[in-house]
């Protein structure tokens, strides 16, 4: 397999870039530098797709080297041919590989093991040549022994051979894949006694279910094996066993004849006993696979945009972790994210000294000037959002003073909190008032925070659990890494939590950076990173664009110029009469207007830098230090709160995306539970999968179409004409 022109074809890209971007991966260039400073030779490839293609470049060269190995161990055997030797250089996936290498495996004792070493290979052979002119039972004589005792048992014993060969023939073998994935139905059922043992109903809708195997959604896939894992359910893929065998016999098959109704049983027996148990576990291995992947999928489409919810800059911010018994636990942090005071209230049940929880905090917030409370949504916090929404409402009456709330996603918190890191960070705090801080913190900068927690625990996607965690973890770092990276990080103020995803460092040379900066004060350059112990020039050209140092002594180091097109910047703005302090003053507004009267072509050529650089040059020229993040939406703050009864059907209402699955989304409403708008009610037009059309954070407009209160459940429509009432 020529590899390269694999890759190229594809993803649809030149040769020329194909062959740069497989170059750049193997000089160990990382994924966020080759998108960022290296487009002239990529073809301004984006990152998500960088990615896939690394991805599928391990999983070419990882066949090719299998490839390899079994034909070593085919020829070791002196048993390769041209025709094996074709059908690996064309096998283009990993199970072909394995079921040409199948007959030549080394197995474990079987009854066609047993049959061959009494001798009775040769007469399986001569079965299968199906000669209608020889007696056949008139041959197995001749393989009567000591061993051997009768006829029977000497064409049983041929049998198994042949029902052992055609089990291990990679033709019939995907010829039978297929029609398991073509014709195959799922079907589930409670295992014994579980019906009642699920009290929930959790899977109750699999209690006598079926669905074709080639129609089945990820997210069911996933939940049948679940409850499969779990005891509960008995799952398994069901097929018309009887033209199944007719295709396992079917390329052995000859006319009639005694030996030809041999094979056929053979056929029969190697379907039912080798072959249907073998790929049926390898179909369903495929479709747990390929549903994995699917939720790694939306983990990644839901995770990014969570990271990347727009900071509420420079507000003095009060953290709210609810509980009932042990109190409401209170931390107050200033714009920077420093805690100013901490405190805990008891207005929720058993206690509600809700007139004394409010003395506290009026006066807390009066003190620190506190502007918005960001309260999690976990235990109590249906209590809390009310008790906040009418001390704001208080506050404002009495002082005019205008607070906003937030009720913020606190899955992980408590990770972060009794994690070792929470307890580096606030090593006298207890788990809980660690846990109002990162809550407070999660509104001022979510990627600041919730990078400091296990991706897995920040509660989005679906079955993260169930995943291959090697293959999650691989694919939420990148994730991770393309955050951090497309926004930049300030030299000065960042954790190891977050240096650790840049470009080219890890948490070893991000301790060192740490250490650097508590030793010697403040970076003023990015020249000094090289400076810092384990930061070679490799690293250093890998990360130093990403890192920004807001005040030093070279304005361009605040932005995501690379210190290689320093020069290049510089040249580009002497050629328009700017210098560096206009940079630094933020006066060039017109730059772009400008380059394009003069011609990109030639302000590209005469500043030596590509037409891609040159853009992004000139972007981060006119805004230095700039935040890409500031460019989407704002959270919305709410001053009221509403509750499930206070829901009509028909009733329009704004929400935020919280989550995006495969069959829809949920929205936070401010009714603390979250509303499904199911993938056929998101819009008039045929979707195929709610990402399409929606993202977490994103902020919408839907109108209520089902209210269940004893199930606690909200539907919600997109489409205006289907959440009126009748």
């Amino acid at each position: 397999m020529d590899i390269l022109q694999t890759i190229t074809e594809e993803f649809n890209l030149t040769a020329n870039h194909a062959k740069n971007i497989v170059s750049l991966i193997d000089e160990g260039n990382t994924i966020p530098f080759i998108a960022r400073y290296r487009k002239e030779m990529t073809g301004s490839c984006d990152d998500q797709v960088l990615r896939e293609l690394n991805d599928r470049l391990i999983y070419l060269r990882n066949l090719e080297k299998r490839k390899e190995e079994v034909a070593n161990a085919i020829t070791e055997q002196g048993k390769m041919t041209d025709e094996i030797r074709l059908s690996l250089e064309k096998a283009a996936i990993l199970t072909e590989v394995e079921d040409i290498y199948r007959p030549y495996k080394q197995k474990r004792k079987t009854r066609a093991s047993v049959a061959i070493a009494k001798g009775l290979q040769p007469l399986a052979e001569f079965i299968l040549k199906q000669d209608k002119s020889v007696n056949v039972w008139k041959e197995a004589e001749k393989y009567c022994t000591a061993e051997v005792v009768s006829v029977s048992e000497a064409i049983d014993g041929a049998r198994d051979i042949i029902a052992e060969m055609i089990s291990d023939d990679a033709t019939t073998r995907k010829k039978l894949r297929n029609f398991f994935f073509r014709h195959g139905e799922i079907v589930s059922s409670y295992a014994k006694g579980k019906e009642v043992a699920d009290e929930t109903k959790t899977y109750g809708m699999y209690a006598n279910y079926r669905e074709p195997v080639a129609e089945i959604k990820s997210h069911r896939v996933l939940a049948l094996n679940r409850g499969e894992k779990e005891e509960f359910l008995k799952v398994s893929i069901e097929v018309d066993d009887e033209f199944a065998a007719r295709i396992a016999g079917a390329g052995f098959l000859k006319d009639g004849g005694e030996s030809a109704k041999i094979v056929k049983e053979a056929a029969q027996d190697g379907y039912a006993r080798l072959i249907k148990p073998s790929v049926e576990r390898e179909v369903r291995a495929q479709l747990f696979e390929d549903a994995s992947e699917q939720a790694i999928k939306m983990f990644e489409l839901n995770l990014k945009p969570l990271l990347m919810q727009p900071p509420v800059k420079n507000k003095i911010t009060m953290g709210w972790d609810p509980a009932y018994r042990t109190g409401c636990k209170i931390c107050v942090v200033d714009g920077t994210g420093k805690v100013l005071d901490k405190t805990v209230v008891f207005p929720t049940p058993p206690q509600n000294k809700t007139a004394e929880a409010k003395s506290v905090l009026k006066a807390m917030i009066a003190k620190h000037g506190v502007e918005v409370i960001s309260c999690g949504n976990g235990t109590a916090s249906k209590e809390s959002e009310l008790f906040i929404a009418e001390m704001i409402k208080e506050i404002k009456a009495e002082t005019g003073r205008e607070v906003a709330y937030m009720i913020v996603n606190e899955a992980g918190a408590s990770v972060y909190s009794a994690s070792a890191l929470g307890a580096e960070e606030f090593p006298d705090y207890d788990v809980t008032a660690r846990s109002a801080v990162s809550i407070a913190r999660r509104l001022q900068d979510p990627l600041a925070e919730l990078i400091k927690i296990d991706p897995k625990s920040i509660g989005v996607g679906q079955y993260q659990h169930d995943m291959n965690e090697k293959r999650l973890d691989s694919a939420l770092a990148g994730v991770l890494e393309d955050c951090v990276n497309s926004v930049g990080v300030d030299l000065n103020t960042a954790s190891v939590s977050l240096l650790k995803y840049v470009a080219g460092l890890n948490a070893s040379v991000a301790k060192n950076i740490v250490a650097y900066r508590e030793a010697n004060g403040r970076f003023q350059s990015r020249k000094q990173l090289l400076k810092v112990p384990k930061l070679g020039e490799k690293a250093f050209t890998q990360c130093a664009g990403f890192l920004r140092i807001d005040g030093g002594e070279n304005i361009l180091d605040n932005t995501a110029v690379h210190p290689e097109s320093y020069e290049k910047a510089e040249k580009l703005l002497s050629l328009f009469a700017y210098g560096k302090e206009d940079v630094r003053a933020r006066r060039i507004t017109d730059l772009r207007e400008r380059i394009k009267a003069y011609g990109e072509e030639k302000a590209a050529r005469e500043t030596n830098l590509d037409k891609a650089t040159l853009l992004d040059v000139v972007s981060e020229l006119m805004k230095p230090g700039r935040d890409i993040r500031d460019a989407l939406p704002p959270p919305m703050l709410r001053k009221d709160v509403m509750s499930m009864e206070d829901l009509k059907v028909g009733m329009e209402l704004t929400g935020t995306v919280r989550n995006v699955v495969d069959f829809g989304a949920f929205i936070d409403i401010g009714v603390h539970q979250d509303g499904l708008v199911h993938i056929s009610e998101i819009t008039e037009r045929y979707i195929k999968h709610p990402s399409e059309v929606l993202k977490v954070g994103q902020v919408v407009q839907v109108w209520v179409k089902e209210v269940d209160l004893k199930k606690n459940r909200i539907g919600l429509t997109m489409k205006k004409k289907n959440g009126q009432s009748s």
